[in-house]
Formats: structure tokens, sequence, C-alpha cells
């Protein structure tokens, strides 16, 4: 069963096509990454998914219904954050949800809301003032608050947005979870595709409103190259040893003492190998592959 399924879904604003003709299926219980940069279309197709805003043109099925006909029986078993998530930042956490759950219109326990401050990891936090919370901590309760109701589907339209390192890693770890223990199907909207990366099990990539590429994460990247900057103690010798290799053609860059490689992710492992056997002493080997190169990559695939 899938949780979306979009049919040839457009939208235009004036003489602006924001979305055009995009078709894609997520399926129940999965993580699937909704990947595009800024101005893409993503935030426009997610807020048709929620029923914010109607096509101009194509359809819409969630859970397997038409979102047309079974609006309200739909939304009530999606969560979804939307931007950034409001509170009142005067409140309490653990009030805010209180106050949340009773407009959603759902029975909602207090011991269940400690429950969802526990699994976001701010069951300690729970009688704070929001006001004092970090950005972080905020995105946390927002998608407490996406469980009140206990839906089947999450949106996360870009939750790492504006966060650190640590948040963003809490951020993640947190949708594994939801994922894994939760059994939610997560939509999760993003521009850094190293994200869609660490969480995803399938991804769509749409640029100008349009689809470029979908399917599993794992075969979409692997079957691209990526960027290999390698640190190594003796520049010179590492030149001299791929001089005569089918890797020096494929180098872009040397500077001081790193070079880098533009090779598949398959050959990190053998070019490493080589390297050592051939008395280069490596001191780190860092894949590089950002939304732009993939972009650039399958769109020259597809020329």
């Amino acid at each position: 069963m899938y949780s979306v399924e979009t049919r040839s879904l457009s939208k235009t604003f004036g003489t602006v096509k924001a979305v055009n003709d995009i078709s894609f299926a997520v399926k129940s219980g999965e993580i699937f990454g909704f990947l595009g940069p800024n101005g893409a279309g993503k935030s426009t197709t997610i807020r048709m998914i929620l029923s914010l805003i109607k096509p101009t043109s194509g359809s819409i099925k969630i859970f397997g219904k038409s979102l047309i006909d079974n609006r309200m029986e739909i939304l009530s078993n999606v969560g979804a954050i939307v931007e950034k998530p409001d509170f009142y930042l005067y409140l309490p956490a653990i009030k805010n949800l209180e106050i949340l759950a009773k407009i959603s219109g759902k029975e909602v326990s207090q011991k269940r809301i400690i429950e969802l401050l526990e699994l976001v990891g701010l069951k300690d936090r729970a009688k704070s003032k929001v006001k004092t919370y970090s950005h972080g901590m905020k995105q946390r309760l927002g998608i407490a608050q996406t469980l009140l109701h206990d839906p089947e589907l999450i949106v996360l339209d870009e939750p790492t947005t504006g966060l650190d390192p640590q948040g963003m890693k809490e951020i993640r770890d947190l949708i594994i979870r939801l994922s894994k223990e939760e059994n939610k199907t997560i939509f999760l909207s993003s521009h850094i595709l190293s994200e869609i990366e660490l969480v995803a099990n399938r991804m769509i990539i749409i640029n100008k409103g349009r689809k470029i590429v979908e399917g599993e994460v794992n075969e979409l990247l692997n079957k691209n190259k990526l960027k290999v900057t390698i640190e190594v103690e003796n520049i010179e010798l590492t030149k001299k040893v791929l001089e005569n290799t089918k890797w020096f053609d494929k180098i872009e860059s040397i500077a001081a003492n790193k070079i880098s490689v533009n090779i598949e992710n398959k050959e990190i492992s053998g070019l490493n190998k080589f390297l050592v056997e051939n008395n280069v002493l490596v001191n780190a080997l860092v894949p590089i592959r950002s939304l732009e190169d993939y972009f650039l990559s399958i769109t020259a695939d597809s020329k």
C-alpha cells in the first residue's frame, strides 16, 4: 500500500508553473526523501498534499483514497511541520501540548504527552517555558506536536534548517526512531543531499518544478561519481604512484597535501588499498557529494 500517490500534479501561480506534472509514490512505513534546491517546488507540493492549496491539475491519493473526496478523514491521520512550529513561548512545553491536543479535538492523556516528550528527548524540560528552548529543541517539540493524534503519516518540511550539527543529528536520530519504533511513514523534504542519504529509503529529486529522478537512495547515489578528497603525507609520492594508473585522469585538483579525485563510490576502497600498498601514508579520505554535483551528474547522464 502507498501512503501518498501523486499523478501529474501541477500548480500554477499566474504565469509561473511552480510544480510541473510531478508523479511519485510513497510506500507505507518508509522514510521518503523529497529533495531539491530552494525554490524547486517542494513546499508548494507539500501544501497541496496537506490540502492547504488546490492543485491546478493532477490528483493526490493518501492512504489509497482521493484527497478531494476524503479530506477530513485523511488529514486526521496526518501530522506535519511546514516551515517552523509555533508555540506559546511563555508557557511550558507540557502545557503547550495540552492546549494543542484540545485544539485538535483529540483526547490525549497527560501520560501520553509525557511519553511523547520523552520520545523526542524533552522529558526533563517538560515544565520549562518554550522561550528557554534552543531552535533544535523547538523543532523536536514540533515533532512531538505532530504525534499528538498518533498519525500514520508525518510530513516534515526542512526540519533541520537553521540547526547546528548536533541539532541536525538529533532530528535525524528522531526521524529514524519514528520510522523503526513508532512505525510511521515519514515524508521528509530537504535541500541537503547528505541529510536524505543518511535517513531515507527512497527519494525523489525535483528541480524547477519538475521531477528529475526517483528511486532507492543507495542505488541512485552509487551509480554516480563523487569527489573524494585524499589527505596524504607526501603529495609528490602520491602523484608519482598514481601517474600510470586508471585514477590519474580522474584527478580534479591537487593542493598542498590534498588530492581530489572524481570516482564512483565502489572505487573508494580499491583506491585506498592501492595507495597504502604503494607506501603512500593516507591521513584522511573524505567523500564529498553535493546536491549541485549530483544534479550536474544526472543531467549529464540524461543528455
